[in-house]
């Protein structure tokens, strides 16, 4: 098939998830704007997840799906899905499907100009308690950055597969996406996108992890940026 955008589903014991991930994603590619499929990435379930994707991609020729042997994290579940994706544009959402997939046409609105379009959630649906930590973990990161987003955990993005693949992934780096395109001089956007609370599955993120870990990848993200190589060539022989 010759697809346009790839949206990355990556997943952790989301077995309660999945059929509704099926009918929604199944929905959105029917009248998407460009030709899109679907990659799961199945970061070492220990549930039935596993076997809901096979299920899933066996019947559904837009989907598709790579499966670790273990778990290995969030921010590796991306870079694979990144690594694999054979089409110009990759998208991400999260199979929690807080956000909604047909808000994947507002951020591709804007990709032609642009190398990454992140959504912001706008009315959060989260408790309190994760609400605040997610505006400390953003203000910490946009200290270090200056990325100027305020939403980079937002779980809907659409990204330039060339830039996408020269991002160098650590653990923790999911969450530095806008500015690792800033530092290939690409240009970013944010815009408003639906949030909802989450209705199936245990969040895998909880207060220690949205703070902590978030300011120590700071520390990662300046050693990276001050040691970042970018180039570009300008002439070469034929």
């Amino acid at each position: 098939m010759d697809y346009q955008f790839t949206i990355i589903v990556p997943l952790y014991n989301e077995e309660e998830n999945l059929l509704r991930v099926e009918k929604e994603l199944g929905n959105y590619l029917q009248k998407a704007p460009v030709r899109s499929c679907v990659l799961f990435v199945n970061d070492g379930s220990t549930d039935n997840s596993l076997q809901l994707v096979e299920e899933i991609s066996a019947r559904n020729k837009d989907f598709k799906f790579i499966s670790f042997q273990e778990n290995r994290g969030l921010s590796a579940a991306i870079k694979a899905g990144f690594d694999y994706a054979e089409t110009p544009l990759i998208g991400y959402i999260d199979s929690d499907l807080q956000t909604d997939p047909e808000d994947f046409d507002l951020l591709l609105e804007h990709i032609g100009e642009y190398d990454l379009v992140t959504g912001l959630r706008a009315n959060r649906k989260d408790s309190f308690k994760k609400n605040m930590s997610s505006l400390i973990a953003n203000g910490i990161r946009r200290s270090f950055t200056h990325d100027g987003m305020d939403d980079t955990g937002c779980p809907l993005k659409v990204i330039k597969a060339d830039y996408a693949k020269r991002i160098p992934m650590f653990k923790g780096l999911h969450r530095f996406l806008p500015a690792m395109i800033l530092l290939q001089k690409g240009k970013i956007k944010q815009v408003p996108v639906r949030h909802y609370p989450r209705i199936a599955g245990k969040a895998k993120f909880h207060l220690l992890n949205r703070l902590v870990g978030p300011f120590v990848d700071c520390f990662a993200y300046l050693w990276m940026k001050s040691n970042y190589i970018n180039y570009t060539v300008n002439r070469k022989n034929e």
